[in-house]
């Protein structure tokens, strides 16, 4: 295969470090940057940089930020009593969407994982609980992820936070809307199962 010009060999690689880009992909998006007039490029490189030099976390929740707090923690109309502790500032992002919670969150920054390394120090569960018992919060809502890392966390937080009278539940987990029992793997049922309720 030839050999690329150095500039564009070098955005392929730094394009394949992004997540779920391939080196096939790299190279489609780095000759469509070729392409694309100058302004759209330069467009694209001032956007990366504004981001980099605008956006950081929000001191109280960890949540992407333009500040110190982020927007949801900067507002007086969000209830303070309850918290969704959650992995990723996307997972804030998808419950929004939702417009059906309306109290605080915390990002963790990761789930525990011993078998990585990772323990509760490693992500912000030190944090958590501080505010937690200073803030006088009533309810946390663990919104981990279903895997085994997840529900480590989940766990973990649960006996953390439950002796100091802190409520923690988990949103409910089961079979999603318009799918087949046949096809539902044995956890979603025992799930769905498990979190029944009345109608």
């Amino acid at each position: 295969m030839p050999q690329l010009p150095e500039p564009l060999e070098r955005l392929v690689q730094e394009l394949s470090r992004l997540p779920g880009v391939g080196p096939k992909t790299a190279q489609r998006l780095a000759f469509h940057l070729l392409r694309a007039d100058r302004q759209r490029a330069e467009s694209l490189a001032q956007a990366i940089a504004d981001v980099k030099a605008r956006i950081g976390y929000c001191e109280r929740c960890y949540n992407i930020a333009e500040g110190s707090l982020c927007a949801i923690c900067s507002s007086s109309r969000r209830d303070a009593s309850v918290i969704c502790v959650v992995e990723s500032p996307l997972d804030v992002l998808a419950i929004e969407r939702t417009a059906e919670f309306n109290g605080l969150y915390f990002v963790l920054g990761g789930v525990i994982s011993p078998i990585d390394g990772i323990g509760p120090d490693q992500i912000h569960v030190p944090q958590l609980l501080e505010r937690a018992r200073e803030e006088g919060v009533e309810e946390v809502i663990v919104a981990t992820d279903a895997d085994i890392e997840g529900e480590a966390t989940a766990v973990y937080l649960q006996r953390s936070l439950a002796p100091i009278g802190i409520k923690v539940t988990r949103p409910a987990h089961g079979l999603p809307v318009g799918g087949d029992l046949e096809y539902a793997d044995e956890l979603t049922l025992a799930r769905a199962m498990a979190g029944r309720r009345s109608f």
